[in-house]
C-alpha cells in the first residue's frame, strides 16, 4: 500500500493472465532471451580472457620478458649488459643465451627447430623451465659442458621418436669448405631430458643444450647471442624495455615479448571486441522482443489507459507504468543471465570434459597452442555486460511507454 500507484500497477500488469496468455508468453521469451545472451556474453568473455592469460603465461614462461642482443656479432661483453641491467629495480634476474635454427635428424626422421643455449645454472633466474623437466632432476643435471646433452620438447621427442638416452644429429645451415666441397656442419647430441610446458609452440619447436655446447655448434666462439631478462611484472614489459635502450645504449637492441608476440595478442584482443559484438545482438534481439510486448500490451489496455487518465493521472504517469513493466523484464532476464553465466564460466574446466565425452577434443593444441578450454572470470567484464543488457532494456521500453502516454481517453472510451 505504500507503493507509488504506477510501480504498482506496472507489476499488476506483469502479472496479469486474463486475456493476454500470449502477451505473457512474449514476455517470457524476452526474459529466456535476455538471460541466454547474457550467459553467452559472460561465458565467452570469461573463456577469451582465460585464454589470452593462459598464453601470456606460457609465453612469458618459456621465453623471456625482454632481451638484449648486439646488431650482427655475437654478444662477448654480456657480464657487463647483466650489471647493467640488474641494477633496474623492476628486473629480478638476467641470463646468457645462445639461440640459432637447425635440424634434427634421427632413424631418416627430420624436422627444424629452434636450439637455444643456456647457463643451466642461471636459467632458473629468468625461466620456468627447470619446472617442467621430465626424466631428468634438473638442468646441472642434463646439461654439462662438452658432453654434448640436449634437452628436446616433448612433441619434439615424439615428432623424431627419440627417448632419453637416444643420439640424435644436429645439423646446421652453415656449411663447412672442404677439400671436397661445401659440407654441412653437424654434431652427434645425446637427449639428456625432455620438458613439457603444455604449449604446442614451444614443445614441439624448441631444444635446450648448455651455451658452451650450442656457440661450439654455431662457431660463435665465447660469445651470445644476448641476453634474456625477468621482470616483476609482465604489463610494464614495454616500459622497463625503454628504460633499459637508455641503459644500454644504442649499439644494442632490446626488445620485450610485447614485440615478439605483437600480432598473435592483437587478433585475440580483436576475437574477444567482435564475439562481444556479435553476442550482444542476442541481447539486443531479446530486448526488442520487449517492444512487442508493450506495444501489444498498450493495446490490450487502451480502457485502462483512458479510465486512468480521466482519474487524473498524467501521462509521464501512463508512461512510468510501462516503464516499470518493461525494466521488470530486463532485470528478471538479466539478474538469469548473471547467474548462469557466472556459473558456466565459473565450471569451465567440468563442463568441457563432459561435452568432450560425446564430441571428441575441443581444442587441437596445434592450431590452439593449448589442450584444454581456460576460463578467467573478470567481475569488471560482467558489470559491463550487466548494464549493457539491463540499458538495451530500458531503451526497448522507452517508444512502447511513449506510445502508451499518447492514449486520447475520448478515442479509448468511445466504443467502451
Amino acid at each position: 500500500m505504500f507503493q507509488p500507484y504506477q510501480f504498482f500497477v506496472g507489476l499488476r500488469y506483469t502479472r496479469a493472465k486474463r486475456r493476454n496468455h500470449f502477451i505473457s508468453f512474449i514476455s517470457l521469451i524476452s526474459i529466456v532471451g535476455i538471460a541466454l545472451g547474457v550467459t553467452a556474453l559472460i561465458t565467452v568473455t570469461s573463456v577469451m580472457s582465460g585464454f589470452e592469460k593462459e598464453m601470456r603465461e606460457r609465453i612469458v614462461g618459456a621465453s623471456s620478458h625482454a632481451t638484449v642482443t648486439a646488431f650482427g656479432d655475437p654478444l662477448t661483453e654480456w657480464q657487463e649488459i647483466v650489471d647493467i641491467t640488474s641494477k633496474h629495480p623492476e628486473v629480478l634476474g638476467a641470463a646468457p643465451y645462445v639461440e640459432g635454427q637447425v635440424m634434427f635428424v634421427v632413424d631418416g626422421r627430420s624436422t627444424g627447430a629452434l636450439i637455444r643455449g643456456i647457463e643451466p645454472d642461471q636459467e632458473g633466474a629468468v625461466s620456468e623451465l627447470g619446472e617442467k623437466l621430465e626424466f631428468t632432476e634438473s638442468l646441472s643435471e642434463a646439461l654439462k659442458p662438452g658432453e654434448f646433452g640436449v634437452v628436446l620438447g616433448a612433441d619434439l621427442a615424439a615428432h623424431l621418436g627419440a627417448l632419453p638416452g637416444d643420439k640424435v644429429m644436429v645439423i646446421t645451415p652453415e656449411a663447412s669448405v672442404t677439400p671436397v666441397g661445401f659440407v654441412p656442419r653437424l654434431k652427434r647430441f645425446t637427449v639428456t631430458g625432455l620438458f613439457r610446458f603444455g604449449m604446442f609452440q614451444y614443445d614441439r619447436n624448441l631444444a635446450i643444450m648448455h651455451a658452451a655446447d650450442s656457440a661450439k655448434l654455431l662457431k660463435m666462439g665465447d660469445g651470445y647471442s644476448g641476453v634474456r631478462l625477468k621482470l616483476e611484472n609482465t604489463a610494464r614489459a614495454p616500459f622497463v624495455a625503454n628504460d633499459i635502450k637508455e641503459d644500454v645504449g644504442f649499439n644494442y637492441y632490446v626488445s620485450d615479448w610485447t614485440d615478439q608476440n605483437a600480432n598473435y595478442f592483437a587478433a585475440v584482443r580483436m576475437e574477444r571486441t567482435m564475439m562481444f559484438i556479435i553476442l550482444s545482438m542476442i541481447v539486443g534481439v531479446a530486448a526488442f522482443n520487449i517492444v512487442s510486448t508493450l506495444v501489444m500490451m498498450v493495446q490490450d489496455k487502451q480502457a485502462d489507459i483512458a479510465i486512468l487518465r480521466t482519474q487524473g493521472a498524467s501521462p509521464g504517469s501512463i508512461m512510468s507504468i510501462f516503464l516499470v513493466q518493461g525494466t521488470l523484464i530486463g532485470v528478471l532476464g538479466t539478474v538469469a543471465g548473471l547467474i548462469g553465466g557466472v556459473s558456466l564460466a565459473s565450471n569451465i574446466d567440468v563442463v568441457v570434459p563432459f561435452i568432450e565425452r560425446f564430441t571428441g577434443p575441443v581444442l587441437n593444441p596445434e592450431v590452439y597452442y593449448i589442450d584444454k578450454m581456460p576460463s578467467d572470470l573478470q567481475w569488471p567484464n560482467v558489470a559491463k555486460v550487466a548494464m549493457m543488457s539491463f540499458g538495451l532494456s530500458v531503451l526497448a521500453t522507452l517508444y512502447p511507454a511513449w506510445r502508451a502516454s499518447r492514449t486520447d481517453p475520448a478515442s479509448a472510451l468511445a466504443y467502451e
